[in-house]
């Protein structure tokens, strides 16, 4: 399984428009995060997680060029606002794309984006078009796509809820500050687990790094990487300081497992 962290950064990336922070300003590569999405290759599949509104210009920074299905963590902007761009895939691949998420966030998809839920266009894939496969509303759902075996669990994300997402020994878990047992439970026994921290202070709806870094504890994953990262985070500081087996995601980041 190969996985890229396409994008590691908070809702509004870093650096953030008008801000002269020293991370927002600084000239390492490694604090310039665009929106959070993540790329897993395995068993021959290209499964993206998310669609974030820099899917475009991720895209061409890696390489990518085929997409076979979509996983969405929930409906918030930063996560479903480039689904237009899944129409580059459509053309690339001559068909319509599967995507999956549970039935709340596919309302929300149709209402937003209704157009992409539609058949093939009748020329030049002016528009995307979605296939909408519904995750059950379970605290733990197992699934299947085209042999690559997928576990979707749900985590509080504030006054709502987001699915975090296992397969095989990586597991996936953005915006979310509070894992029930059964997250626990479907984390249980991993090997990397890239997982949510926005910020040093504590937030309404992401973990910070206390709350991460206790999680990670509880887990004990071999590795573990923090993403959805916002401009608190100086890529060289937070290095230094973290734990063995812990670090901070960058985009264009390659996980081999």
């Amino acid at each position: 399984m190969k996985v890229t962290v396409l994008g590691c950064g908070s809702s509004a990336g870093t650096p953030l428009v008008g801000c002269n922070c020293v991370v927002c300003l600084s000239s390492n590569p490694r604090n310039k995060r665009s929106r959070v999405s993540v790329l897993i290759e395995v068993q021959g599949k290209n499964i993206l997680v998310d669609t974030s509104p820099d899917l475009r210009a991720q895209s061409l920074a890696n390489g990518l060029t085929r997409v076979d299905v979509a996983l969405f963590t929930h409906d918030h902007a930063d996560h479903t606002h480039g689904i237009d761009d899944m129409r580059s895939f459509n053309y690339l691949s001559g068909g319509s794309l599967p995507v999956y998420a549970n039935e709340e966030v596919l309302e929300v998809l149709r209402q937003r984006f209704s157009y992409v839920f539609q058949p093939k266009p009748e020329y030049n894939w002016y528009r995307p078009s979605l296939e909408a496969r519904v995750i059950p509303s379970q605290p733990i759902h197992d699934f299947s796509f085209e042999g690559v075996g997928i576990r979707a669990f749900v985590q509080n994300h504030g006054k709502g809820t987001t699915l975090g997402y296992r397969i095989g020994d990586f597991a996936y878990s953005t915006d979310t500050n509070h894992l029930p047992e059964t997250a626990f439970e479907a984390l249980e026994g991993i090997d990397t687990w890239l997982v949510d921290c926005l910020r040093y202070s504590q937030s309404p709806s992401h973990a910070n790094l206390e709350t991460s870094l206790a999680w990670i504890t509880r887990v004990k994953p071999r590795r573990a990487i923090l993403t959805h990262m916002g401009h608190d985070f100086d890529y060289d500081k937070l290095s230094k300081d973290l734990p063995d087996g812990v670090e901070p995601g960058y985009d264009g980041m390659v996980i081999e497992l």
